[in-house]
């Protein structure tokens, strides 16, 4: 095999993206995935193991919409790391073929990835313990805990493959 006698030039979005953040980047919506499976049996009634669950009439709709949109979300991960993180795909109307600002799509996560870090500071201060939850049985806690403690690699990855967008995309 023999190489081109002259080398096309990549323009500065053409660099390649490092395997192990294309691998972080699939990994965010996994992280999330697993509460939002055990929060949509709430939805549908079914307990899931804690004692005197009494819900609202808009708290089944509640939780089946913080599923999706927390796994919406999490999905946004992949724009790092995907063609059309880099330039809008042409089926978007007026946006359609437009490169995509760096800091558009750095700014963003990275104030996600703060946000994370603390929504979950704050939300796990008493894990693994659930404060005022009551579960009927040992193991119902445990799938409780083992479904929510991905969460809280939500922040780090979202901050890695952040990091190295903007390297891949900013730097000369």
């Amino acid at each position: 095999m023999t190489l081109p006698a002259v080398v096309p030039a990549h323009h500065r979005d053409g660099r390649p993206v490092p395997r192990w953040a294309v691998v972080a980047a699939h990994l965010v919506p996994l992280t999330t995935l697993p509460s939002a499976l055990w929060r949509i049996p709430l939805s549908f009634g079914f307990p899931m193991g804690v004692v005197g669950v009494h819900l609202q009439w808009w708290e089944p709709y509640y939780f089946v919409a913080l599923s999706l949109v927390t796994e919406g979300v999490a999905l946004l991960t992949l724009g790092l790391v995907q063609p059309w993180g880099e330039r809008v795909p042409g089926w978007v109307p007026l946006l359609g073929g437009r490169r995509v600002p760096p800091l558009a799509a750095v700014v963003p996560a990275a104030l996600g990835a703060v946000a994370l870090q603390l929504i979950w500071a704050f939300a796990f201060r008493d894990f693994p313990h659930l404060g005022d939850f009551h579960f009927a049985h040992e193991g119902w806690r445990l799938l409780m805990v083992a479904c929510y403690a991905p969460l809280l690699l939500w922040a780090p990855l979202l901050a890695a493959v952040t990091v190295a967008y903007y390297r891949r995309r900013c730097r000369g």
